[in-house]
């Protein structure tokens, strides 16, 4: 065991010049701030941010990996290591991927939208951290070399890497990564790394190698992976908690007895959010819960969503969207919209509405805390998408600070917005030191279903703009819908002066050349507690925008796709996937008893095109889809493969959203339940998946949103080349689709 010793200052940091030796390896702690590395390797006197170490290689060649966001299916404990990795050149087979601690200000994601945060959202982890990681590993690497020149007394410029591997090919001599570990020193200031420095695309071993697969995969094949539900911490009880219906719901009246009367109920417990069952197993807790529901009764008496139906409030929704006291919020402007129209020789207008979705995680909602006997530290267990928000809803429940919260990362069963969400750590928390008791909060479907944080209802007013000549020059979008930064980033809703970032996400078109757009929003206040879902704002948004780019097509009397490419012209990385796809799909062939339906997506730079294949039981308005085709650009491909299966996952949840799912309310209470009556895509309904990446030189943009984009509106647009009627409602339910064509 090594026995070097780190030196640190009163205040408890570590020293220049030192760096940590343990466990028997070496730790490079690098520092970073406002996205740039800062120079410094270990916590410098003057400086107050916190480090912790990104790589370790230890004396046995194994190499440690930090990284900062949660692995919820997407790839990311794969591809952000494997970046570094790159530039490290590192023996891939020896890597092990490690969750780093939530510390925005070291694991911070530089990306515009997070600005330093850590969080695992939006697509933006590998474009967020790409050049981020490449230089942290390119530092590493130079450190290594740098120490291998001293030691050998050669110049730097002699020396080049191999896998994990120093080499002096002059003399022949060698040595590996671990090896190195054993001599080598921090310097007093980091190796100075430019993004000239790493390593040119046409040099890389690793990123975009098809050989290497995920590295969460293999521990989820024989079960050893660890999920949040599989925590155990010894003297451990479990609680379940019957959610209050609406936000802002607080049990009325509570009649315990039955639920007390269950073996293994120890406690129940009225709480603001609902009413919480613990118990020495699930079972009890579950029973107690269903126990308690039965005469439970609810004060909602002051609260904004007991008085919303979402039938019933549509035709305000649509008067609002055409009111000219809305005062609407603008998102996106070109040109000059209103004058646009105000002087059109023919007005196109036409309007689509999308409705409460579930976010449908297969793992249900779990959190384990344990609060410590003095209520000033916390541990938690908890598969996140937002740890350093975590453990700030930790501490201030413990009224302490986040650094004393201490946060173990576990995988996540499905993440999709809902676990943005940090009401599941607040509510184990405050169980756990009700209790002074290590606690497991599971919800069930139901409860989570009840306590859902859906993706808002929205309806949409579009209008367009045609000249003389009937060239498009004006286009205006509005979306009236409530507010999601409002509830799910307050900070960022009051920055930007009550615009909705997320929910309006999409409405921006600037690939397509209009001269004069304006996008919009009016909001609605409800009292739903409206969160991202896969696809955030463009999810509902770009159905809109491209069933209307279609109703515009045939208004001009053109093909959607001739329609699509001019309108991109300007945007070569559009007119590849559309090429693309209509190559894959043999657009212009005809299709005996089906159509073909097509989209445009785009989402933070990542292009994607679909067409469908459908068909329609015109007795029972079943829409049937059975041939996809997806073309993507996602820029710098990190790992082919598991970008066409987040394509191919996308695609899934996008048909699933457009079809079938649907979240009603009445009284301000979701009236779904669980899957029996909040059904999702069935295996008998999967139709064939064909995908292929365009390559482009642009640097990666991210794919964990772009699938779900172009499959609803890409049904719809086929729809009416079937029926020729037009489907502007999400889902397209039998029920809806029958009363559009009868």
């Amino acid at each position: 065991m090594n026995t070097t010793q780190t030196q640190k200052t009163p205040d408890g940091h570590i020293k220049r010049r030192h760096f940590l030796a343990g466990a028997g390896g070496l730790t490079f702690a690098i520092g970073l701030s406002e996205g740039l590395i800062t120079g410094a390797f270990a916590q410098s006197n003057d400086s107050k941010a916190s480090l912790s170490a990104w790589v370790t290689i230890g004396y046995d060649d194994t190499i440690s990996i930090m990284t900062p966001t949660g692995e919820m299916g997407q790839g990311t404990l794969t591809a952000l290591p494997l970046i570094l990795a790159e530039e490290l050149d590192a023996d891939w087979s020896r890597v092990k991927p490690e969750y780093a601690p939530p510390k925005p200000q070291i694991f911070g994601n530089p990306h515009p939208i997070l600005n330093g945060g850590q969080a695992t959202l939006a697509s933006i982890a590998v474009p967020g951290y790409f050049t981020k990681m490449r230089i942290a590993g390119a530092q590493a690497r130079r450190i290594l070399m740098d120490a291998v020149a001293q030691k050998w007394n050669v110049p730097l410029s002699e020396l080049s890497t191999e896998p994990s591997t120093v080499v002096h090919a002059s003399s022949g001599r060698k040595i590996r990564y671990g090896e190195i570990a054993r001599f080598a020193t921090m310097p007093a200031e980091a190796p100075k790394i430019s993004e000239e420095d790493l390593k040119p695309a046409n040099r890389f071993r690793l990123i975009g190698n098809k050989s290497i697969g995920r590295l969460d995969v293999p521990s989820k094949v024989n079960g050893t992976a660890q999920y949040g539900i599989d925590v155990q911490v010894p003297g451990m009880v479990f609680a379940s908690v019957l959610e209050s219906p609406m936000e802002g719901a607080k049990p009325d009246f509570v009649y315990s007895a039955d639920a007390l009367d269950i073996p293994g109920v120890l406690q129940v417990l009225p709480l603001p959010f609902g009413v919480a069952v613990i118990g020495t197993t699930v079972e009890a807790t579950r029973a107690g819960r269903n126990a308690l529901k039965i005469q439970t009764t609810w004060n909602t008496s002051g609260t904004v969503a007991s008085i919303f139906d979402s039938e019933l409030a549509k035709p305000a929704y649509e008067r609002h969207a055409k009111d000219p006291q809305a005062k609407p919020l603008d998102h996106f402007k070109r040109g000059d919209a209103s004058t646009s129209l105000q002087s059109a020789n023919k007005i196109i207008e036409s309007s689509y509405w999308t409705e409460h979705c579930y976010h449908a995680q297969m793992e249900p909602m779990n959190c384990v805390a344990h609060v410590a006997a003095d209520e000033k530290s916390a541990e938690l267990w908890v598969g996140t998408q937002t740890p350093f928000l975590a453990t700030v809803v930790a501490a201030g429940i413990l009224k302490t600070t986040p650094d004393k919260i201490r946060l173990n990362q576990q995988l996540m069963g499905g993440g999709f917005g809902r676990r943005i969400a940090a009401d599941i750590i607040a509510q184990t928390v405050v169980i756990a030191n009700a209790i002074k008791k290590p606690v497991k909060l599971i919800l069930s479907r139901e409860d989570d279903m009840a306590a859902a944080r859906p993706r808002p209802m929205t309806f949409h007013r579009m209008q367009a703009a045609l000249d003389s000549q009937g060239q498009l020059v004006g286009w205006h979008h509005r979306i009236v819908a409530e507010n999601v930064d409002a509830l799910a980033a307050p900070p960022r809703f009051t920055a930007r002066g009550g615009r909705d970032y997320i929910g309006w996400n999409g409405m921006e078109i600037p690939y397509y050349n209009v001269p004069n757009v304006m996008a919009e929003g009016v909001r609605e206040i409800r009292g739903m507690r409206v969160q991202p879902l896969r696809g955030i704002g463009s999810g509902h948004n770009k159905f809109a925008v491209e069933c209307f780019v279609d109703e515009l097509a045939t208004a001009r009397n053109m093909d959607p796709l001739a329609m699509r490419l001019d309108l991109t012209q300007q945007e070569p990385r559009a007119q590849a996937v559309l090429q693309a796809v209509a190559e894959m799909a043999d657009w212009k062939k005809p299709r005996q008893g089906r159509a073909l339906g097509l989209a445009l997506g785009e989402y933070h730079g990542t292009f994607s095109a679909g067409i469908v294949e459908v068909s329609l039981n015109k007795s029972s308005g079943k829409i049937k889809v059975h041939q996809i085709w997806l073309t993507v650009d996602p820029g710098l491909v990190i790992q082919h493969d598991n970008v066409l299966a987040q394509l191919e996952g996308g695609a899934v949840y996008g048909l699933s959203l457009a079809l079938i799912e649907e979240l009603n309310i009445q009284k301000g209470a979701v009236v779904q339940s669980n899957f029996n009556d909040y059904p999702v895509l069935r295996m008998s309904d999967m139709p064939e998946i064909h995908t292929r990446i365009v390559s482009s030189n642009a640097p990666p943009t991210g794919m964990g949103e772009i699938g779900v984009l172009p499959i609803a509106p890409a049904i719809s647009n086929a729809i009416f080349q079937l029926t020729g009627k037009r489907l502007n409602h999400l889902p397209m339910s039998p029920k809806r689709v029958k009363k559009v064509i009868t």
